[in-house]
């Protein structure tokens, strides 16, 4: 049996990073424009982002606010059962405790971060 490989480089965390963010925006129909709003970053870099050709650095706002968008994914894809359709529905719909829909609140910081700890508080519900 391998032994686990560590992260040996930023360089490594941000290629991970981008590609787990690459793979969100796949599963969630996230555009240029959504991703970048959400990162910080322009649409064009959104869309290099996707493409594989831009990595967040560790350091950089981008970078947090990836984490931010990975802790949300990563906790809505367990509440929802791992249903892609339903998480886009459930970002797409108006949310009556949040006054908004989800989709609208990622483009901000304040938005991101108060999104990401109403869906744990959720998961810890069930």
């Amino acid at each position: 049996m391998s032994q686990p490989q560590l992260l040996d480089s930023p360089t490594q965390e941000g290629r991970i990073l981008s590609a787990a963010i690459a793979r969100i925006a796949s599963c969630w129909a996230l555009t240029n424009d959504q991703i970048g709003n959400t990162l910080g970053i322009s649409s064009a870099s959104a869309s290099r982002l996707k493409a594989g050709t831009y990595q967040v650095k560790r350091g950089d706002k981008s970078f947090e606010l990836g984490q931010y968008l990975l802790r949300l994914f990563r906790s809505l894809d367990a509440l929802l059962g791992s249903d892609d359709l339903a998480a886009r529905s459930w970002l797409r719909t108006v949310n009556l405790d949040l006054n908004a829909k989800p989709i609208d609140l990622i483009a901000s910081v304040r938005g991101l971060t108060m999104l990401a700890d109403y869906v744990d508080d959720h998961r810890a519900r069930v």
